[in-house]
């Protein structure tokens, strides 16, 4: 196939994205020379399609792959982009296309992208080259150490929970803004302990160096602190000819900061987004990066838009740019298609959220019947305990589903264990790590974990340590055990993967001890050992799995099996980058949408016009936005039946009520039956019998 022929198949504006800066050969020099890029990549327009085939073009015309960097939100969205432009460059190269594509090596997230960076300049900034990388939670229970160790945690008044507080440091980090302010715009309840606070992170950040410890954040506030260095920022920006960042409105201003000091200049950068997708400012991302992009240069980043949606009909497309277009700063776009349809989006209005969720149930079933599968449908909703009435009548109904944002196996507790066992043999100075492992044991409580603990951070030499450790009587056999068990996999006498065989094997007996589910908890095990296959060594296992964690098997209830047929439920966050035939959005009403808790800023009620945007245009063929009537809230005062009266979203003016069907259910059929005249009738004396009952 020639290059012509793979060209062809995109569209023009794709093309365009495609093809800029390499037609006249100038992308092949070190340090790249092809001005910025922007594609603003309109839901459904074939975004990840255009990204790949930029990246094989890249490569067909001269570039280096080992010095390509691609960065992506997700190591599956990594995965599957590496894949894409394996087959494009096999199309036109043959067999001998592997060798050049196995070479795209810098293909990642930039958690993923910054560990392995920082681990090249460890000992140039400082850092030990064997740090381990702490998950949330056990960023929180260091946190809380701490917390506790500076005495807030027996405070007159109730100090912020650790979580509360991991929070607040992260926004400090990822929105490079000071504490005061994280406080007043987001946290202002605990604006009182703004002094113990930064104490508290003070003290958390010696207590990470001390253990040779990095957290999520600090992957990438280390390496946005390494382009303040000039040098270092040259060297490390050398090492690429192109960079590539995909989903660009999610990234935060540190990453902003990463990017713009690997290429001051914009030279070799493409960056592709949408900024009516941005809805991750909870998480510190800002739309603010993709708005102000092509002006960061001088000449500013040429801007290509990809609007050609191949997803949705063409009604629902005009219903979502009509709500879009109401957006008070955006790159002007408006979604097109050729899949024409004479089904506008249904505005349904219900009584209340138990006929809501009769109606979506009805209608589900009824798809179902002409042929649509479950699993091509789909119920979306702003916040998790919007699909509670839902949930029940799926129930009851004995409707198979599943609900997205579950556990992740990172956060289940006996996952966690093996993988803090894994952490302390790789990093003994990891004491979060160390203090949860030990305590497995029974007989093993606090205090000798501690002891054990203390001796470990000086001693520097775990085997000696467990050794000599003096432990409780009762305590003493498995302890035997257990170091022996250590003392093998610090040597590396077992070999990788086979060391965490060993591990599990090690752990399974404890499995068995605590937890009644063993059977289906030990099958997560037996998955980790798979997985853990696919890696080259334990620390290569660690951070990876750290950073991108699959989703659990247990600890889900009611997830059926792979092959059965089940209806989608979800957040519209987690829904983004989905498509369903037929999508079902909960509460689309002020205080839903807009959530009554995102409506103080003019900025966060933009974000939650894009909220419903995004919604919106996850359908293919049938929308259906609900609007009940009286619906139960979670922020109503105690007083009162906790339900209000809502109207339809503000995001839905009249002025665009055209592109919608208003529908109101249930149809009430007309009475047939005489009016009932008041005293006919039977009659029975009801009081009569109360008092008879007591006399």
């Amino acid at each position: 196939m020639s290059t012509e022929t793979y060209l062809a198949r995109l569209n023009a504006a794709q093309r365009l994205a495609v093809e800029h800066g390499v037609k006249d050969g100038t992308c092949h020099g070190t340090g790249g020379s092809c001005p910025p890029l922007l594609v603003i990549a309109g839901a459904g327009s074939g975004k990840t399609n255009t990204l790949a085939h930029r990246v094989a073009h890249l490569i067909m015309n001269g570039a280096d792959p080992r010095r390509i960097l691609l960065l992506t939100f997700s190591r599956r969205a990594a995965a599957e982009m590496s894949k894409r432009v394996a087959r494009i460059t096999m199309e036109v190269m043959g067999p001998k296309a592997s060798v050049v594509t196995d070479a795209l090596a810098w293909a990642g997230t930039f958690h993923a992208i910054g560990a392995r960076l920082l681990r090249d300049y460890a000992e140039q900034i400082g850092l030990s080259p064997d740090f381990t990388i702490h998950d949330r939670e056990d960023s929180a229970d260091l946190l809380n150490l701490v917390r506790h160790e500076l005495g807030f945690s027996a405070t007159e008044k109730r100090f912020p929970t650790k979580g509360t507080c991991l929070a607040i440091y992260s926004r400090c980090v990822n929105g490079e803004a000071p504490l005061e302010d994280i406080l007043a715009a987001a946290f202002p309840w605990c604006s009182g302990w703004e002094a113990e606070l930064q104490k508290l992170f003070g003290g958390y950040v010696e207590a990470k160096q001390r253990q040779n410890i990095l957290d999520y954040d600090d992957l990438l506030l280390y390496w946005a602190q390494i382009m303040t260095e000039p040098s270092l920022a040259e060297d490390m920006g050398s090492r690429f000819d192109q960079i590539l960042v995909d989903e660009y409105q999610d990234t935060n201003r540190l990453q902003s900061s990463i990017l713009l000091g690997l290429r001051p200049n914009g030279s070799g950068i493409t960056v592709v987004g949408d900024d009516a997708q941005s809805i991750y400012s909870f998480r510190g991302a800002t739309v603010r990066n993709i708005l102000d992009f092509p002006n960061r240069f001088d000449p500013p980043a040429q801007i290509i838009t990809l609007d050609r949606n191949y997803r949705s009909t063409q009604p629902i497309l005009a219903a979502a740019n009509g709500v879009i277009g109401f957006a008070s700063e955006r790159f002007t776009k408006n979604l097109w298609t050729d899949r024409t349809s004479a089904q506008l989006p249904a505005l349904v209005t219900v009584r209340d959220e138990a006929d809501q969720a009769r109606y979506i149930v009805e209608t589900i079933l009824e798809n179902r019947e002409s042929g649509m599968t479950l699993k091509q449908q789909a119920v979306l909703f702003r916040a998790s305990h919007h699909s509670t009435a839902l949930e029940i009548e799926l129930t009851r109904r004995n409707i198979p589903y599943v609900k997205f944002g579950g556990l992740k196996f990172l956060d289940t507790a006996h996952v966690k264990d093996l993988m803090a066992l894994m952490r302390w043999v790789e990093n003994p100075r990891d004491r979060v790590a160390g203090f949860r492992v030990l305590q497995i044991m029974p007989g093993i409580g606090p205090v000798s974990a501690a002891r054990v603990l203390d001796r470990v951070l000086p001693a520097m030499d775990l085997i000696a340590v467990l050794d000599d450790a003096l432990v409780p009587s009762r305590a003493r056999e498995e302890w035997m055990c257990f170091s022996e068990m250590v003392t093998k996999l610090r040597r590396g006498q077992a070999g990788w993967p086979a060391e965490l065989a060993l591990a599990r094997k090690w752990y399974e007996f404890h499995l068995d001890r605590v937890y009644e589910d063993a059977a289906v908890r030990r099958a997560d095990l037996l998955q980790i050992e798979q997985i853990a296959a696919g890696y080259s060594s334990r620390e290569r296992f660690l951070t990876e799995l750290t950073l991108d964690p699959p989703d659990a098997t247990s600890d889900q209830a009611g997830v059926p099996l792979r092959d059965e047929d089940f209806l989608n439920l979800s957040t519209i966050h987690s829904a983004k980058g989905q498509e369903w035939k037929s999508v079902f959005v909960l509460n689309v009403v002020d205080g839903c949408i807009p959530s009554d808790l995102g409506t103080g800023m003019a900025h966060e009620i933009e974000e939650e016009r894009r909220l419903l945007y995004v919604a919106m245009t996850r359908a293919k063929d049938d929308l259906h936005l609900m609007i009940p009537q009286r619906f139960f809230t979670h922020g109503q005062s105690v007083l009162g039946d906790r339900h209000v009266y809502a109207a339809r979203t503000r995001f839905i003016p009249d002025s665009i009520m055209d592109c919608f069907e208003t529908r109101t259910w249930p149809v009430v059929a007309p009475c047939a039956v005489p009016a009932r005249v008041p005293g006919s009738g039977p009659r029975i004396d009801v009081t009569a019998r109360m008092r008879k009952m007591w006399g």
